[in-house]
């Protein structure tokens, strides 16, 4: 590496420089003194290049690496693949991950489970690639671009004559003289040559008997577009990751209940599902053979609330505002601000949501009510009548440990039992305890009659018919859907596009030429690509102006081999 190095034109170099940075003169030579310039960044030195990194540099060096960003994609593209083997786990509903993988899967699948591969695209290690990938990105484009825009925004008019010599369009002769020609005068000449360039869309710099052409500079920048649109890319996709960015999770609707979607501010209920299917008319033979019942419509009347107070209070029910009442069906999702619900399965799962009982006198024959009693989230207190029935307990699973206590086996409502203290006329001034089981099963299997007594024998609590029953008949699964961070990944896709666009359909081209000895032409052509097109067009503007060349003799002999 060269260290301070000032030219003979006079310029003082950067560190690290390989060509002089004004004229274009080799500081140093490397290898054959005709051997075509590197002219990737027209010599200007990268800070990877640095003598002596210190451990920074190196970090800076080892993102810098082309060949490290390939090996970090191959490993993200490796991982994504692995991936894909099984099914992730957020894609399913009420299933243990554990015992999925190895009940469906063998053991296979329980190694993919233990590998955390079930969760691929959330874990931290995939995380981590698309981070590094990222910062290389970063770096790759400030450790390229900074040089490439100091080269190119100080291009020095006259270039030295090693520098022309050793591009890979070249020309060098004497240019004919004689009456009539603007060889006669270089200056002229030069003048002639920018007019001709202009019309082939070159930007025209002239310095005497010097002059520069260029076209297309935007197209270097092309590859960088590229990094910036990868990089929004990969940074949408790592703000999926905050709270409330995105949402992708399968959730469970029963008939007439508000439910809360997990990680909102939202509750959604299942106000009534409806399903028809085909009749045998419609399905092909092969399903009628096989005797399938196939589904031609299932949708979800579906009401939107939004939580206003007592979100996560488990005392007392939440205030609720409808904000939006739709029909969910298939390809057909409810949407509001951005939240997106999708129909995506159901099953026929009976469950108890209320009863509307009455308390009866059997003596009398006299009954008061009815009253509601429901079975999540149970209200305290009931009237009847002249009567007050105060809810004391409450076990929605209702069972009896060993020491003969009532308990409750879990939190859903299969076999619930309530605990009331009735107050009002002919009763005890204190109250009258009564265990009553909704469900004419459980009557049965826990002797309700016994357990409340002699006072079971004049009084009850129960439902004339089954029109005071509400039955959930079905369960709807749902796909909760939310992602702001969708905006920003279109966006960086479509930059990234861009860039595509302007580094396939465009090619920076640069011409320079000086005049030396009165009438000396030495000619240096440069491109990115498509050497033969830039052959063409400076054959074409010598032969306009006199000078009678093939594009094929603009060729570099050694560029050639």
């Amino acid at each position: 590496m060269i260290a301070n190095t000032k030219c003979e034109c006079g310029h003082q170099n950067h560190v690290g420089t390989v060509l002089c940075e004004a004229c274009g003169k080799p500081l140093f030579e490397n290898g054959a003194d005709n051997e075509p310039l590197e002219m990737r960044y027209d010599g200007v030195a990268r800070r990877s290049q640095k003598a002596n990194p210190s451990i920074l540099d190196k970090v800076w060096n080892f993102f810098s690496s082309v060949k490290i960003a390939i090996y970090l994609i191959l490993a993200t593209l490796l991982g994504s693949m692995l991936g894909t083997i099984y099914p992730q786990e957020n894609t399913f509903v009420n299933v243990d991950p554990a015992k999925y993988y190895k009940s469906t899967y063998g053991w296979s699948g329980d190694l993919y489970y233990k590998l955390g591969l079930s969760d691929t695209y959330g874990s931290w290690w995939f995380i981590a690639l698309l981070v590094m990938i990222g910062t290389s990105l970063v770096i790759c484009s400030l450790d390229r671009v900074l040089p490439l825009y100091r080269a190119l925004s100080k291009q020095q008019i006259r270039k030295h004559l090693s520098f022309l010599r050793r591009q890979k369009v070249v020309y060098e002769g004497t240019v004919p003289m004689g009456e009539g020609q603007a060889a006669s005068d270089p200056e002229a000449w030069v003048a002639g040559s920018a007019e001709k360039l202009r019309k082939k869309g070159y930007k025209v710099h002239t310095d005497g008997s010097a002059l520069l052409a260029e076209k297309h500079r935007f197209s270097r920048w092309g590859p960088y577009v590229n990094h910036i649109g990868l990089i929004i890319f990969l940074l949408a996709l790592l703000m999926r990751g905050l709270p409330g960015w995105h949402l992708d999770q399968y959730s469970e609707f029963l008939e007439g209940e508000p439910t809360k979607i997990p990680k909102t501010n939202y509750y959604l209920m299942n106000e009534q599902f409806n399903v028809s299917f085909y009749d045998e008319t419609e399905m092909t033979e092969s399903f009628r053979e096989q005797g399938k019942i196939v589904a031609k419509l299932y949708e979800t009347k579906a009401i939107l609330y939004e939580c206003e107070s007592n979100c996560d209070s488990p005392d007392k029910p939440p205030q609720l505002k409808e904000v939006s009442r739709q029909n969910i069906t298939v390809n057909h999702p409810l949407s509001y601000k951005g939240l997106l619900v999708y129909q995506f399965d159901y099953a026929e799962t009976p469950k108890l949501l209320a009863v509307n009982p009455k308390l009866k006198n059997k003596q009398t024959g006299e009954s008061y009510g009815p009253f509601e009693v429901r079975m999540k989230n149970p209200a305290l207190s009931y009237e009847a009548g002249p009567y007050k029935l105060e809810l004391k307990e409450y076990f929605p699973d209702f069972s009896v440990n060993d020491k003969g206590m009532p308990i409750t086996v879990s939190n859903e409502p299969n076999a619930p039992a309530f605990l009331f203290m009735i107050t009002g006329p002919q009763l005890p001034e204190s109250g009258q305890p009564y265990f009553y089981f909704p469900k004419e099963i459980d009557k049965v299997k826990f002797s309700q009659d016994k357990i409340n007594g002699a006072f079971a024998e004049a009084w009850d609590i129960s439902v004339d018919s089954m029109e005071d029953v509400e039955i959930a008949a079905y369960t709807s699964y749902l796909n909760i859907r939310k992602d702001i961070a969708l905006p920003y990944i279109f966006t960086g896709a479509a930059i990234f596009m861009i860039g595509v666009v302007m580094g396939i359909y465009w090619q920076h081209r640069r011409i320079w030429l000086r005049f030396d000895e009165g009438n000396r032409l030495t000619l240096g052509a440069h491109t990115n690509k498509n050497w033969y097109g830039l052959r063409g067009e400076t054959a074409g503007m010598l032969k306009q102006m006199g000078i009678d060349v093939e594009p094929k003799q603009l060729a570099n002999e050694v560029s050639k081999a």
